[in-house]
């Protein structure tokens, strides 16, 4: 398992809920969480599959994903 960390532009809670079901169904994705205290809206993500899966996952909900290093 590794954690994986994203700049977004999910902004609020509203947000958080459009993306929520897309991350929760996604195969491979074990947790994760978006800081919306952080000016980047950062998501981290646990999970065994690679950053451009848990991006294209993100982007079908609707919101960019751009991987942090």
């Amino acid at each position: 398992m590794k954690t994986l960390k994203f700049k977004t532009n999910i902004k609020c809670g509203g947000c958080v809920a459009t993306v929520k079901p897309f991350l929760d169904a996604a195969e491979g994705i074990e947790g994760w969480e978006v800081d919306l205290q952080n000016p980047d809206r950062t998501l981290t993500v646990q999970t065994e599959q690679p950053a451009e899966a848990v991006r294209a996952v993100v982007n079908q909900a609707g919101y960019t994903a751009e991987p942090v290093s």
